[in-house]
């Protein structure tokens, strides 16, 4: 090893968003050199170790100067495409391991060490005229869930490439025939536990342990050894997607750390990222043994320019915020601000609390119930997951399974629960996701004695009142396909057989697929569903009288100039007989009845009351 000439830079880099010193930048390529910044205020040393290539030992020592922000910085006066480095830091008297840097932006196999390359080279063709497909209202949306190995790794998934990103973009075109607008897709940035040099032995992992957060996965990728290769790949799936009309929200895990001192938050500036305890130990409202400070400027600083580069260099549309609820309000503010500034449109939503009590103060965390105090931030409605399914910590039932108690519920889940989400659109209406029991298991654990037959109705049921909801329509990906885990309510590491999505469903249960198109169409295609403000809400919603406490009786009125109906009026029959419901006489076309659905109608009537049939929804469009 030797040490090279190095000369300092000292130019202080300004973020498009905040007008500061830029963490994006700690290694910023021209093919006539290459700039090295990365910040900590505790080093008393920092320097740059540069590889030929990303296995072999022998390395160049550059030495890093720290300027008057904390930026330890060097510029090389060299075209270092295609090497790699690391950086270190020294301070309490040792010198900490290496690590490829907090903001890496390309990495070898298993994200030891930062790639150097030229990002332009990394795009594929046609790239530069990728666009957002266009989006009116956020309350248009209909977001689907799914993961990037599940959605292809069935032998029936009909893809070349089975788990990967090209795979996905393989079967865009299901989801364009289903009808969603906005693919969210469980983590793809690089993580800690699945080794990507043994991606053979198909181990299965959700994601969820961050590593490199500025690096798509190479497990996804068809190289893992290429950094270039992962890159190009995600941003082909992205350009897919949009190609087809659908956005893609990428589901973000900011709230810890595959671990803490083996990362390059915790070796970089050893402890300043988390949250520490009074007796020196890690914070852990994530469950997961760390959870980072937000709250500290340079973390904050971290994410608002992480989501940055995500929708600039990548073009994502949207940020799904795993466990929220440990970030600060204050932060999930900034973050609105910074991609409002690159396009309003792009969606900001999350978990509104965390798994165990972040060492924060409480008020001031991003909570569901202070949804409100973060304008455009959405958060996951567990009131209308466990009112409609019963909630995922027992085996009760719910409204849509036979239990009426959750009845007042679900009518404030309709609105959108005004109480705390602000306005509609930061409701997130769902009942499943990646998380616990997806919804066939949910309803067999709850409804075991019930026959197939009956657990469809309620599988149905359950997923009206999502999509009628004021709020965002969220559906976990391949539950229109009757998908089952076999039982398992946590399964971000079985197999492959217990996560793929089963395609050979698609015919078997084709009435079930059939009615989620259906409803998905029914939503888009009447504004009535998706009013878009409270205000609006609070005029046109009303809750007629049912004589009956499990059955609803949901009504959209005076729809003149928003929609084609004059009104619209849904019913949901949570229980096991048909009840006659009393409505406003008037000439309707039904386009929901006895679990059929269809956006063209049905049937007309003329009629003042309707028989709504067991575990079931009536929709009427008045005409």
């Amino acid at each position: 090893m030797r040490n090279i000439a190095i000369f300092i830079l000292a130019i202080v880099c300004v973020a498009c968003t905040n007008k500061r010193i830029c963490m994006e930048n700690e290694c910023i390529y021209g093919s006539h050199q290459t700039q090295f910044a990365f910040w900590s205020n505790a080093a008393e040393q920092m320097e740059v170790r540069l590889y030929n290539d990303a296995q072999t030992a022998d390395f160049e020592t550059i030495a890093l100067s720290k300027d008057a922000q904390d930026f330890w910085r060097a510029t090389v006066k060299a075209d270092l495409a295609g090497k790699f480095y690391t950086v270190r830091s020294f301070q309490n008297g040792q010198w900490y391991a290496e690590s490829p840097g907090i903001f890496a932006k390309a990495t070898n196999v298993n994200g030891t060490r930062a790639a150097i390359l030229d990002m332009q080279a990394t795009n594929p063709e046609g790239w530069q005229n990728d666009q957002r497909p266009a989006m009116k209202d956020p309350t248009d949306i209909v977001i689907y869930e799914t993961h990037v190995r599940d959605f292809t790794m069935s032998p029936n998934s009909g893809v070349d490439h089975k788990g990967k990103f090209l795979g996905l973009a393989e079967r865009v075109d299901y989801l364009v025939d289903l009808g969603i607008t906005h693919l969210q897709i469980l983590p793809f940035f690089d993580y800690g536990s699945i080794d990507e040099t043994t991606l053979a032995n198909n181990k299965y992992n959700w994601g969820y342990d961050p590593v490199n957060y500025n690096v798509p996965e190479g497990g996804y990728s068809s190289d893992p050894y290429d950094p270039a290769t992962r890159i190009r790949e995600a941003k082909q799936m992205i350009m897919a997607l949009h190609k087809a009309g659908i956005r893609v929200v990428m589901d973000v895990v900011y709230n810890h750390t595959y671990n803490a001192e083996g990362c390059a938050l915790g070796r970089v500036v050893p402890q300043y990222f988390y949250r520490m305890n009074e007796d020196g130990t890690y914070a852990n409202g994530s469950g997961c043994g760390n959870e980072t400070a937000s709250d500290h400027e340079m973390m904050r600083r971290f994410m608002i320019e992480s989501v940055c580069y995500w929708a600039r260099e990548y073009h994502i549309d949207g940020f799904r915020f795993d466990l929220m609820g440990i970030h600060d309000q204050e932060t999930m503010r900034q973050i609105r601000a910074a991609l409002d500034e690159i396009d309003p449109s792009i969606l900001t939503y999350g978990e509104g609390w965390a798994a165990m009590a972040p060492a924060y103060p409480y008020e001031e965390l991003a909570m569901k119930q202070w949804t409100y105090k973060m304008p455009r931030v959405g958060a996951f409605s567990d009131d209308i997951r466990n009112a409609l399914i019963g909630s995922p910590f027992d085996h009760e039932r719910g409204f849509a399974s036979g239990n009426p108690a959750g009845v007042k519920d679900v009518m404030r889940g309709l609105i959108a629960c005004p109480e705390w989400s602000g306005e509609p659109a930061q409701h997130i209406s769902y009942i499943t996701c990646h998380d616990n029991y997806c919804l066939r298991d949910r309803i067999e654990v709850s409804a075991t004695n019930e026959t197939e037959e009956t657990r469809l109705r309620m599988n149905k049921l359950a997923q009206t009142a999502v999509l009628v909801s004021q709020g965002t329509s969220f559906l976990y990906g391949g539950e229109e396909v009757y998908r089952t885990k076999r039982g398992i309510d946590n399964s971000f590491q079985s197999p492959d057989s217990i996560n793929i999505i089963p395609w050979e469903n698609r015919d078997r249960y084709a009435d079930l697929h059939d009615y989620y198109q259906a409803m998905i169409a029914i939503r888009r295609a009447h504004k009535g569903f998706r009013l878009g403000c409270a205000e609006a809400v609070k005029e046109h919603v009303e809750f007629l009288d049912a004589d009956n406490e499990q059955v609803i009786i949901y009504r959209i009125k005076d729809l003149e100039g928003i929609d084609d109906a004059k009104s619209l009026i849904v019913i949901l029959n949570g229980s096991e007989k048909a009840v006659e419901a009393e409505i406003p006489d008037a000439q309707y076309a039904v386009l929901a009845q006895d679990a059929k659905a269809n956006v063209q109608g049905l049937d007309k009537i003329k009629a003042d009351h309707v028989t709504v049939e067991p575990y079931s929804a009536t929709i009427l469009a008045e005409e």
